[in-house]
Parts: structure tokens; C-alpha cells; sequence
């Protein structure tokens, strides 16, 4: 993986196929949930902005996807996440196992409440 990226779809052509179209789901999953939200590189890893303001982020790695941070969320989207947790604010999807896009689109919605 580089650095410096000028865009997500830079970012993202960065990874082997099956991180990338991972990615590119994820992208699609919020961008369906999240109507009118925009996109940009900061951090060096994709941003998901809503109303000109970052609202989530997301990356690939070797064996996962990662969405960072943790919004405040009801019990039930909470018990949700918990397998996914890794540390206070990021959840993990391992690409060894079927990523939950549902309980990602969820999740973006839960973020556009939480502003």
C-alpha cells in the first residue's frame, strides 16, 4: 500500500482484488445509505462526509476491513458490533468470513443520527 493517495479510487486500486472489492462494497453500502454524502482522502484512508464534515472512515488491510469510529448506537445495533470490536472505536470485518454489509449500512445510518 502507498502513500499519498489523490483519491479513494486511488486508495483503493492500491489493494490486491479481494480487499479491493471489499472496499468498493463498503463504498457502495454507505453511499446507498447515506444519500448525498461526499468523500475524500484524510488520514490517508478513505472518509465517508456528510454536510461537509467527516463522518466515517474506512481501510483495507491484509486480512480485513476496518471502520473507524464507533458512533453512539442503540443495544440491539450494539450487540450487533460486538463481534466486530477491536479496541474502543474501530470495528473489524475479517475478509475470511462473509463482511456484514446490512449491519454496515446500518451502521452509516447511525452515524448520520448521531450528528
Amino acid at each position: 500500500m502507498g502513500t499519498g493517495f489523490g483519491s479513494v479510487d486511488e486508495y483503493i486500486a492500491s489493494f490486491p482484488a479481494e480487499v479491493r472489492a471489499a472496499l468498493e462494497e463498503v463504498r457502495r453500502t454507505v453511499h446507498a445509505a447515506v444519500p448525498g454524502a461526499g468523500e475524500k482522502i484524510s488520514y490517508q484512508i478513505p472518509t465517508i462526509t456528510f454536510d461537509g464534515k467527516s463522518l466515517l472512515y474506512f481501510s483495507g488491510w491484509k486480512a480485513h476491513i476496518a471502520i473507524y469510529p464507533v458512533p453512539p448506537v442503540d443495544d440491539d445495533l450494539s450487540a450487533a458490533l460486538d463481534p466486530y470490536r477491536s479496541g474502543k472505536g474501530t470495528l473489524k470485518f475479517p475478509l475470511a468470513k462473509p463482511i456484514p454489509y446490512n449491519l454496515i449500512s446500518r451502521l452509516a445510518k447511525a452515524f448520520v443520527e448521531a450528528r
